[in-house]
């Protein structure tokens, strides 16, 4: 827990430094589009980090623009800006040919639209460390591409010994090691390569087979526990403590062919070009002990990696369509000249929110749309308000004797106003006015001078009293809707920020890979919902204080003129 807490800490910290804009001293760049739902390649499960294969060759790539040994590439995210973890295999300038991996913090299923950026001319720039290429859980990585021997470019540093290997053949990807039958390369026990049967295995590897019914891929023996991955009975089988398992799809001798096996939770999956070739029961125990791969393996083989994690079907899949040749998962657009704008980072931040996220979100624009319609309406609302009062006081300013007098000429002509409809304060008016109006024609009646007795005020004022309360309603009905805006709107966001960050730790608990660029992203998704539930409470907030200070002004006028006709109505009509 601690080491997923200081994962997160270490990506918040780096998320500035990565919001800067990629250098624009590059002078040319071109964009590498992903296609996920390309036959043969099509992942199911959503979305998931993965290391890819990028070839350069004439076809797609002008070397002459580009330092004589690659130092000047650079690979960025879609935004265009943030820089991507990468390392170049090889780099021919004369042949014009070259590999590069790059570290993808996403690649989402069922997608056309994901892409990241290439850049390259900048005679300034020096070669970037690749460290960081690969996920932590990435134990071992081949790629034979070395001259002076095969070299483990994975984080696990594991050094090779090598018999009787011959580098130089060339691969699916570059250089490729030739094994006849008495080559091994070995490597001395490690934590790195040690297998932890709660996380898994995971072995990949490209094989031009001599022989397609004997050699061993990769074998660990650790006292009296053993598993190796190799070839027999015409395809890939996998040996676990002396049981073993062979897969369903045939292999090919004299043919380059994309191998895997993961193991995890107990069951243990082969992959032949990326296709699933069967599932079997694996109980793996946890054991360390010596690595030795291509003992007694007769070909040619191609980007070994072993994993102390259990890759997903998808994660094979994406490995496999980015590898071989002429892969549909990569391909190049549109370039241009310079390192400007590409992508906006609002539509990278969309498109990286979850399902959960864009019900919170939908949830908030509701809020939002209604808040605003309340804001609106009751803005016009009051302003109708202020207009009717100030026309009414006006004229009750100019004639109150007369105003307080039922049946006078001056309160048939305001009753008739248009002016001053919409008043609150005229409508009170005309609630005591009416009172008062009743108790004169009592009075007449009984043959009685029309006044007002003290009792008679106190009626007259309850009668205003109520009024001013149903009035005080009235001016008030929905301002609840902004209390709830600016108190729901942030928490509401919040729940979606939480869920989004579970997805994403989950995501990468899943991938194995805790490294900051495949962290950042989801991260960064998740707080589009805080960002939501703000942008829903800052505006409500901001118009719920003019709203009520509006209202208050309103009310107080109410009170004062109530004050102001109980106080005129008993000097005139009292006795």
């Amino acid at each position: 827990m601690m080491r997923l807490f200081a994962y997160l800490f270490a990506a918040l910290l780096a998320l500035p430094a990565m919001a800067e804009s990629f250098p624009g001293d590059w002078s040319h760049k071109t964009k590498i589009n992903l296609d996920t739902t390309a036959s043969g390649v099509e992942l199911k499960n959503g979305v998931i980090a993965v290391p890819v294969a990028v070839r350069l060759h004439t076809g797609n790539f002008t070397f002459a623009e580009a330092k004589p040994d690659g130092s000047d590439l650079r690979v960025a995210a879609a935004d265009g800006k943030t820089p991507l973890k990468f390392h170049v295999e090889s780099y021919d300038a004369t042949n014009e040919l070259a590999v590069l991996w790059v570290q993808l913090p996403k690649l989402s299923a069922n997608a056309k639209n994901d892409a990241f950026w290439l850049y390259w001319g900048n005679a300034k720039a020096e070669a970037v460390d690749g460290k960081g290429s690969y996920d932590p859980a990435q134990a071992l990585v081949l790629h034979f591409s070395e001259a002076d021997g095969p070299k483990d470019v994975s984080g696990g540093n594991n050094v090779a010994k090598a018999k009787q290997v011959t580098l130089g053949a060339v691969g699916p990807l570059g250089g490729a090691a030739s094994f006849d039958g008495k080559s091994e390369i070995a490597f001395a026990a490690s934590p790195s390569l040690r297998v932890i049967a709660a996380n898994g295995f995971t072995m990949t590897a490209w094989i031009k087979p001599a022989d397609v019914n004997g050699g061993t891929l990769f074998s660990q023996v650790d006292g009296a526990r053993r598993l190796s991955v190799g070839l027999a009975g015409g395809t890939l089988s996998l040996s676990v403590n002396g049981k073993e398992m062979r897969a369903q799809a045939p292999l090919q001798v004299g043919a380059w062919q994309h191998v895997a096996v993961s193991i995890g939770g107990g069951k243990a999956t082969l992959f032949v070009n990326g296709a699933e070739a069967g599932t079997v029961d694996a109980p793996v125990a946890d054991m360390g002990g010596d690595v030795a791969i291509g003992s007694g393996y007769r070909g040619d083989l191609d980007e070994v990696t072993v994993a102390s994690t259990a890759r997903s079907a998808d994660y094979i899949k994406a490995l496999y369509g980015s590898q071989q040749p002429d892969g549909a998962l990569l391909s190049f657009g549109e370039g241009d000249e310079g390192g400007g704008e590409s992508v906006s980072y609002f539509s990278i931040l969309l498109g990286a929110v979850t399902i959960d996220g864009w019900v919170v979100i939908g949830i908030l624009i509701v809020m939002g749309v209604i808040s605003f319609a309340v804001m609106v309406g009751k803005a016009r609302f009051l302003s109708r308000v202020r207009k009717g009062n100030a026309a009414f006081l006006e004229r009750f300013k100019e004639a109150p004797e007369a105003l307080l007098t039922p049946g006078t000429s001056e309160v048939h002509a305001l009753a008739a106003a248009e002016e001053v409809r919409h008043s609150p304060i005229y409508r009170l008016y005309a609630i005591g006015l009416h009172e008062i109006k009743h108790r004169f024609e009592n009075q007449a009646k009984a043959g009685r001078e029309k006044s007002l007795s003290a009792a008679a005020l106190d009626s007259v004022r309850a009668a205003m009293d109520a009024a001013m309360v149903r009035e005080g309603q009235r001016i008030n009905s929905q301002i609840v809707l902004l209390t709830i805006a600016i108190s729901g709107g942030p928490f509401l966001g919040l729940l979606g920020t939480v869920v989004g960050v579970m997805i994403t730790f989950a995501a990468i608990a899943a991938a194995g890979d805790v490294n900051v660029n495949s962290i950042a992203p989801g991260i960064a998704a998740a707080l589009v919902a805080t960002v939501a539930g703000l942008g829903v409470a800052i505006p409500a907030l901001f118009g719920y204080n003019w709203l009520a200070a509006q209202i208050k002004n309103a009310t107080a006028d109410t009170q004062v003129f109530a004050d102001e006709f109980l106080t005129k109505a008993a000097e005139l009509h009292s006795r």
